[in-house]
């Protein structure tokens, strides 16, 4: 259960890998803060944590839990807000089922998430679950612009110690494809409301038939919103992905479809489903009664197809033979023979991409080798980053990791801001027809022309947002004195929108010279030519463009996007601290159940506690927490400097080793520090302590792996289990507490 009262700060219950450091790292930082008067409070975001609240009446008492993501929803909108967010899965369909289960099997009557439901019951169910499925976490908390970076000692020590990279060759096939026409991009209206337009808005099919089916009502608008609606054509992307199956095929290279099923829970599973169904288009056309019959939905990928027709054999034999004829896969696990359209939340185009771009455009294939790959990207809107940065490495060869420059990142992504708030408004059209968006007061914004299976979307992006947005940018190129680019293409219909804002508020802030307009394959090449030079750029993106360049470019230039320092100004004056990726989590925390070993890096968690201590003590006038936080940055330097991470292999230092290292070296620097007297009094001992007792500890922790860990659970784990396995050492635990 989490805290009641409201402390000083907040640290947020996720999922996976960086859960589990929590509960070795978590104790530590209470211990540490507590000397400075700073109580540190935990509130539950995770998975289980979420569906465990959405049914209190179905729950024991002992089993409730009050709504965490509610409460931190209403603290990020006060200045008092200081939360240290964790990266939480955006929960696929699969995941949120394989959760229910896992909770269903420890006791709590939940109900099962049907696909199709037809009682009253059960479309409750499903309306509370689909709350939760996908990335409903972060437009709760993200009540702020992003301002994301590496930290200088990060970025000193991925130069000074350069990551592996793969090598380009000019010849290479890898390749983007994306639709072009009849997509979200081609398709995108956009307009920002006047004041008369403002309130509740109506989306409506009107259908050929004449029948009118109102999609969705009261969606509430501002003045001064930016109001996109558009639609991806089934049928155009039907014809693309079968075009791009067959020219894969002939290229002899590995079919690899990227997208982003967690964030864009609604459309992206659905595009998904399209890819399963054409690649497997025979097996469909011949065996669609009995596919249905057995449950089979597309949307959730190969794996779960497999599942549902196992033991059907002339099913098996006609999915084997199909696969056998199309172009391989690009592949999540050669060794388990888990593909790209298994799950859909498995390759996450943001991670997905720029790992194969680090690695000289290769993924892996079915045969366990390294191959060049079609990265199919069925919409248009951001595939040109992608294509220019391939190209554009096709034509320089890879990175050097050990002189290139940085690019930070300042992100519009405040109250739901652009495509990832659309999950309300986001439809398969049922019908063929016209799609209205009408106004509060009956003006008829946009119009589309659809059919039957159509994907339309709408989003909305407030004035304040953006205006804050702008004035964040400003700040960070006043601060850094760097290249700063807005990365907005005048073509494209959003964008002209928020150029619009944009340019009069750069002129009367006296800031129109400091910065660029491009559009994203102009920004991508510029970015990428100005940090091989050694030098630094700011991309001034939009929500999405945030999400994907803050892997991007991280990658690239440090190995890996975990390792970033993300601060989100809220915009009533409080502060969330992002602390980084979580995409590989998954088997991070297998082989921590196998071997007991966490290869996590809670670098993001020691980069977001530093700064979060230190804007505490400016906002509330506590000198010892800003000296905490100061000695945090300290200690971060020692983690790097003297090679402290954890190891990838059991029998290695780990997770829980690298805290010990951290908890060390943050007791010496305030030990050692001069500006006050009683805290280098209070952490002298327990820095004794730690150093006197190093090889006891580091024998104890080591001493825990090799064998397999038993955590009571994955997405609802044990906390007792989880604590006894992540705080193996008697020794650490009685001088931390």
């Amino acid at each position: 259960m989490a805290d009641n009262k409201t402390p000083d700060i907040i640290y947020t219950k996720v999922d996976e890998a960086p859960d589990l450091a929590s509960a070795s790292f978590l104790p530590i930082i209470r211990r540490f803060a507590a000397e400075a008067g700073v109580t540190v409070g935990l509130r539950d975001i995770s998975l289980a944590g979420r569906i465990i609240a959405a049914f209190p009446e179905r729950l024991t008492e002992a089993q409730r839990q009050s709504d965490d993501l509610a409460i931190l929803g209403d603290l990020v909108k006060t200045p008092e807000a200081n939360v240290i967010k964790l990266p939480n899965i955006s929960a696929s369909a699969p995941q949120l089922v394989a959760a229910i289960k896992e909770l269903q099997g420890q006791g709590y009557d939940l109900p099962d998430y049907v696909d199709e439901p037809a009682t009253d019951a059960e479309k409750d169910a499903r309306r509370r679950y689909d709350a939760i499925r996908g990335s409903a976490v972060n437009p709760v908390l993200r009540e702020g612009n992003s301002d994301r970076r590496a930290a200088r000692a990060v970025k000193n020590y991925a130069k000074a110690n350069p990551h592996s990279m793969g090598k380009w060759s000019a010849d290479s096939k890898t390749r983007v494809s994306t639709m072009g026409a009849n997509d979200f991009r081609s398709n995108e209206k956009s307009v920002t409301l006047t004041e008369a337009q403002a309130g509740p808005a109506r989306i409506e099919l009107i259908a050929r038939d004449g029948s009118v089916t109102v999609l969705k009502e009261g969606v509430q608008y501002h003045a001064g919103t930016v109001v996109d609606a558009t639609f991806l054509s089934a049928k155009a992307l039907d014809a693309f992905l079968a075009r791009e199956i067959e020219a894969t095929k002939k290229e002899g290279i590995l079919f690899s479809l990227h997208l982003k099923a967690t964030m864009m829970k609604v459309s992206d599973p659905i595009i998904f489903g399209h890819a399963v169904r054409e690649f497997l288009k025979p097996v469909f056309d011949k065996h669609g009664d009995a596919l249905k019959s057995a449950g089979v939905n597309p949307n959730s990928g190969l794996g779960e197809m497999l599942d549902r027709v196992s033991g059907m054999a002339e099913i098996e034999a006609d999915i084997q033979a199909v696969m056998a004829d199309r172009p391989p896969l690009y592949m999540v696990n050669s060794d388990r023979g888990i593909t790209n359209l298994h799950v859909p939340s498995d390759v996450i185009i943001d991670a997905s991409i720029p790992a194969l771009i680090r690695a000289g455009g290769k993924g892996w294939g079915p045969d366990g080798k390294e191959a060049d790959a079609n990265c199919v990207i069925p919409d248009s809107s951001y595939a040109a980053v992608y294509d220019e940065a391939i190209a554009y490495f096709k034509e320089t060869g890879a990175l050097d990791p050990s002189t290139a420059g940085t690019v930070q990142n300042v992100g519009l992504m405040a109250q739901k801001a652009e495509e990832y708030g659309s999950h309300p408004t986001t439809f398969e059209i049922p019908k063929d027809g016209t799609v209205r968006l009408i106004a509060a007061n009956g003006d008829v914004l946009t119009t589309h022309e659809v059919e039957a299976g159509d994907i339309w979307r709408s989003a909305a992006t407030r004035k304040a947002p953006i205006e804050d947005w702008v004035k964040l940018a400003i700040e960070r190129q006043k601060a850094e004195g760097c290249q700063a680019i807005f990365w907005l293409d005048e073509t494209r219909a959003h964008d002209a929108q928020l150029i619009a804002y944009v340019k009069p508020l750069l002129a009367a802030a006296g800031a129109t010279d400091k910065f660029l307009i491009l559009a994203p394959r102009e920004a991508t090449r510029l970015s990428f030519e100005t940090i091989r030079n050694g030098e630094n750029s700011i991309a001034v993106t939009g929500n999405v463009l945030r999400d994907y360049l803050t892997d991007l470019f991280p990658i690239l230039e440090l190995g890996t996007s975990a390792k970033m320092l993300s601060i989100v100004k809220l915009m009533q004056g409080g502060c969330m601290f992002e602390t980084g990726a979580g995409g590989s989590a998954p088997k991070h925390v297998q082989q921590l159940m196998e071997e007991n070993h966490l290869r996590w890096d809670s670098l993001g968690e020691f980069c977001a506690l530093g700064e979060s201590l230190k804007f505490l003590g400016t906002s509330k006038g506590n000198a010892k927490a800003r000296i905490l936080g100061d000695a945090v940055d300290a200690a971060t330097q020692g983690i790097l400097d003297h090679d402290r991470s954890p190891g990838r292999k059991a029998g290695q230092p780990d997770n829980r080793h690298s805290h010990y290292w951290f908890a060390r070296y943050w007791a010496e620097a305030l030990a050692a520090q001069t500006e006050d007297a009683a805290l280098a009094a209070a952490f002298a001992p327990v820095a004794k302590a730690l150093a006197d007792n190093e090889g006891k500890i580091l024998a104890e922790l080591s001493a825990a792996q090799g064998k397999p860990a038993d955590l009571g659970g994955y997405y609802h784990t044990d906390p007792v289990k989880t604590g006894a396995v992540m705080r193996p050492s008697a020794t650490l635990n009685g001088i931390i507490g």
